[in-house]
C-alpha cells in the first residue's frame, strides 16, 4: 500500500510541477522571443560593422598605395633636383675656369 501513495504523491508532485512549467512557460516565451529579437538585432549591427570594416580596410590599401606612389615621386623629384644642383655647380666650377682663362688673356 505504501508503494501506491508514494507514487501517487510522486504524481501529484509531478503534475504541479507540470502545472507550474505551463505558469512559467509564457513569460519565458516572452524572454525567449525577446533574446532572438536581440540577437537578430546584434546580428544585423554585426553584419553593418563588418561592411563598414571591409569599406575601411579596402579604403586603407588604396590610401597605402597612394602614398607609396606619393613617396616614389619625391624620392625621383629629389634625385632631379640633385641632378640639377650638380648641374649648376659644374656651370659654375666650368664658368670660374673660363673666368680664370679670360683673365689670364686679358692681363
Amino acid at each position: 500500500m505504501n508503494s501506491i501513495s508514494e507514487k501517487e504523491k510522486k504524481l501529484f508532485e509531478a503534475l504541479d510541477k507540470l502545472k507550474n512549467l505551463e505558469k512559467i512557460k509564457p513569460d519565458k516565451t516572452l524572454e525567449l522571443e525577446n533574446l532572438e529579437n536581440q540577437k537578430n538585432q546584434l546580428e544585423i549591427e554585426k553584419k553593418e560593422i563588418e561592411d563598414r570594416y571591409n569599406l575601411l580596410k579596402q579604403e586603407n590599401e588604396s590610401l597605402k598605395h597612394k602614398f607609396d606612389d606619393f613617396k616614389k615621386r619625391e624620392i625621383e623629384e629629389r634625385k632631379k633636383e640633385d641632378q640639377f644642383s650638380q648641374k649648376i655647380d659644374e656651370l659654375n666650377q666650368e664658368t670660374d675656369s673660363l673666368m680664370d682663362e679670360i683673365d689670364k688673356w686679358q692681363m
